[in-house]
């Protein structure tokens, strides 16, 4: 329904064209040839990375975390995630996840796989993958019309390394990390007038700044700490013109020890 209220919205307008007609891909293609190395995705996923820098690309480390159920590939290569209150297109296959959230990180990539850092104690991502360890990354860069898609084991990382990062954020962000119960409500203070909660979190930074006042180094809290997500498979998709995208999906293959590389249909 909502798909075809915007197809007729967008249909309505004579300095438009149809809706079906509107998005095109058509700033690149990949072929096998192209890969820097066919068997290890990571050589490629770094010149990638490398390419959304250089296209100054808005925030190219960021990534959706998703917890992975049953996946489905669409013929297309469009999904309907849903979210909470909102349907986004994703030019990507389709995951069944248990979680209705797709909270966004910034990872970086250590030896052994990509790590991300967060409340794992209150945030809804860390009781997901309490509860199901598999997980998925996805890296959207649209202005190259590129993404990659990560899944693998999600392991928590040891402390001394989770503290080595968080000594490299921001004061205000390590402050932040101490103030936040991530996800949890936030009720008003009645002694506020025409508080919607934001009081409270304002207390708790304040808390916090007293707490580590003259502290050159902020203490890494026991709830904040990182997750390593050691990947299996790696997708590599590249939008062509016609919707006849370039999709390349490496899977490691445990028996034979070595990567798999397969281009999938669009």
């Amino acid at each position: 329904m909502r798909r075809a209220l915007l197809a007729l919205g967008m249909a309505s307008s004579p300095d438009k064209p149809p809706f079906a007609q509107a998005a095109q891909f058509t700033r690149g293609a990949l072929a096998r040839s192209d890969l820097l190395d066919v068997a290890d995705p990571l050589p490629q996923f770094r010149a990638w990375y490398a390419d959304a820098q250089a296209a100054h690309a808005r925030f190219p480390d960021e990534v959706k975390v998703k917890q992975v159920g049953e996946v489905k590939v669409k013929p297309v290569g469009e999904v309907k995630v849903k979210q909470v209150g909102k349907v986004k297109v994703k030019p990507v296959r389709q995951a069944k996840v248990k979680q209705a959230r797709q909270p966004k990180v910034k990872p970086e990539l250590d030896g052994s796989g990509f790590v991300i850092y967060s409340n794992l104690a209150t945030s809804r991502k860390a009781a997901d993958l309490a509860a199901n360890p598999r997980a998925a990354l996805v890296f959207h860069w649209p202005a190259l019309q590129r993404q990659v898609r990560v899944e693998g084991r999600a392991e928590r990382v040891g402390r001394d390394q989770a503290q080595r990062y968080f000594d490299s954020r921001l004061r205000a962000s390590r402050i932040g990390a101490w103030a936040s119960r991530q996800s949890a409500v936030l009720p008003p203070e009645e002694a506020v007038e025409a508080d919607d909660g934001r009081a409270r979190l304002e207390r708790h930074v304040a808390e916090a700044e007293r707490r580590f006042d003259g502290l050159d180094r902020v203490p890494l809290p026991d709830h904040w700490g990182g997750l390593r997500i050691v990947p299996d498979a790696v997708e590599f998709w590249q939008g062509r013109l016609g919707r006849l995208h370039d999709r390349f999906l490496y899977q490691w293959d445990a028996e034979a020890g070595r990567w798999a590389l397969s281009r999938l249909s669009p």
